[in-house]
């Protein structure tokens, strides 16, 4: 359906390279056209781990066209990005969410403008054992009965009768993470409120090996990093009330897979176009945003989610003028 994603070896790769060519202030200034017209610079991103293979696959199919640029994605979480983007310290910001009134408020505190564009829709995958034969499908509530705070349920019987008696075992994204905040809040009714007593981590690997290596083992991550380990891992369907549906492009980009859809965004920074390398990237990005989500196997926009993208463009063209 997908072509494999870009590893996220890939993050690393990129990162070191620019590194290795020496930083330049996010806010502007340094790089811009070579004396051979080419393009030149670094341009920062970091964010929400999700949203990386997205910015990773761009970056890497940018700098096939553009030797001179380098550019480095981090992965602080949806949250830990935010704070550095309004910090002034990188040009672009990943997010699995969009940004909350507090942080913008700090971003206007700062100066910083920016617009949000959503670069490609995602579901959130529950996952289990391959060993796993009895979970084929869980509702919201059920979900909510094993994740919620407090929550007792530590054997696969408490969340069903019919379930053996198994020894339930999660894994999941640590608190800065905007996955985490988007499975809580559509599961527990509250971002952030969930049980503490499972297995985090930032990366969703760790996740897998978790889940992978234990017979009740349950947990949650973008759909993209079960795409990519389908042959260690079972997907489990969610009812959101109107039975049972199984993540898949389809239902993630018509809203069907409910409630663990959600777009994902990149914000960059107005001010950051000024920087010729950075300009082109962002043009790269929106016009090439189908092919980045198609590589990074995330699902592409839809027509009108299109539209909205080159419209945000504009915008921020807008912004960089005034």
């Amino acid at each position: 359906m997908r072509r494999a994603r870009t590893p996220l070896a890939l993050t690393a790769a990129v990162l070191l390279a620019a590194t290795a060519c020496g930083g330049e202030d996010a806010g502007g200034g340094g790089g811009g056209d070579g004396k051979d017209g080419a393009l030149k610079g670094n341009i920062r991103i970091d964010g929400s781990s999700t949203v990386a293979p997205l910015s990773s696959a761009a970056a890497q199919l940018f700098q096939a066209e553009n030797s001179g640029v380098k550019v480095t994605v981090g992965t602080s979480g949806t949250g830990g990005g935010f704070e550095k983007f309004c910090a002034g310290e990188t040009d672009i910001s990943d997010a699995s969410r969009p940004i909350k009134d507090e942080e913008k408020s700090v971003c206007d505190g700062k100066k910083i403008g920016f617009e949000e564009f959503q670069v490609a829709n995602d579901g959130l995958s529950v996952v289990v054992s391959k060993e796993n034969d009895w979970a084929e499908c869980l509702t919201v509530d059920q979900l909510k009965k094993i994740w919620e705070p407090k929550s007792k349920v530590n054997n696969w019987n408490q969340v069903d009768s019919k379930f053996p008696d198994e020894k339930l075992e999660l894994y999941g994204p640590g608190t800065d993470s905007g996955t985490f905040e988007y499975f809580t809040e559509a599961i527990n009714g509250e971002d952030g409120a969930s049980r503490t007593d499972y297995s985090p981590s930032e990366d969703d690997n760790v996740i897998i090996q978790g889940v992978s290596g234990s017979k009740g083992g349950l947990g949650y991550f973008g759909l993209s990093y079960y795409e990519e380990n389908k042959d260690k891992l079972k997907l489990v369907q969610v009812d959101g009330g109107d039975g049972c549906v199984e993540p898949t492009t389809e239902t993630v980009q018509d809203g069907t897979y409910k409630p663990l859809s959600r777009p994902l965004f990149i914000y960059p920074k107005a001010s950051s176009l000024d920087k010729p390398e950075v300009e082109a990237f962002v043009e790269f990005y929106v016009e090439k945003h189908a092919e980045i989500a198609e590589k990074a196997l995330f699902v592409p926009l839809n027509t009108e989610q299109e539209t909205q993208l080159k419209a945000a463009l504009d915008k921020l063209r807008e912004q960089q003028k005034s």
